[in-house]
C-alpha cells in the first residue's frame, strides 16, 4: 500500500472519530436542555410527555395543600390564562407563597398534573424570572383581545 493511501485511509479513521466524538456530545447535551412553558403552552399540549421543562407562572391563591407527610404539597401555577396543578414532594423554598411568582422544574404526568422535582421561588418583592413575567403579560394581553 502507498504512503499516499495510508495517509487517507489515516485522515478518514481520524474524522470519523471525531464526527462520533460531535454526535456523542451533542446527544448529551440535548438530553440535557430544560426548556421554559407556560401554563397556556402546557394546556395546549405544546408540552411533550414524559420530557423535563420548567413551568413557570404565579401560584394560584388557595391552592397549596400541604400533605400529612411534611414533605408532599399540591398547588397550581397560573399565567392567568391557564391553570396547571403541580404535585411537590420536598422542602418548598422560604419564599414561596401563596400569589407569588414561581418556577417548577420536572416532568407532565399523563393524568395532566405537573410534578416537579425542583420549585424555585421568587428572589424579592419585585423579582419575577424573565420567562415567567412575559408569559403573564402575553396572557394579559390574549385575555384583553378575547373580551
Amino acid at each position: 500500500m502507498k504512503t499516499r493511501h495510508k495517509r487517507f485511509i489515516l485522515i478518514g479513521v481520524v474524522l470519523a472519530l471525531l464526527a462520533g466524538a460531535a454526535a456523542l456530545v451533542l446527544n448529551t447535551f440535548s438530553d440535557n436542555i430544560v426548556f421554559f412553558q407556560t401554563p397556556s403552552e402546557v394546556a395546549t399540549g405544546k408540552v411533550p410527555q414524559g420530557r423535563t421543562f420548567r413551568l413557570g407562572g404565579m401560584v394560584v391563591a388557595g391552592s397549596l395543600v400541604r400533605e400529612a407527610d411534611g414533605l408532599s404539597s399540591r398547588f397550581a401555577i397560573t399565567d392567568t390564562a391557564k391553570i396547571v396543578p403541580v404535585r411537590f414532594t420536598g422542602a418548598l423554598p422560604d419564599l414561596f407563597k401563596e400569589g407569588k411568582g414561581a418556577v417548577a422544574q420536572g416532568k407532565l404526568g399523563p393524568d395532566g398534573v405537573f410534578v416537579a422535582t425542583e420549585v424555585l421561588a421568587k428572589h424579592d418583592e419585585n423579582y419575577m424570572p424573565p420567562e415567567a413575567k412575559d408569559a403573564v403579560d402575553r396572557a394579559h394581553a390574549t385575555a384583553k383581545t378575547l373580551k
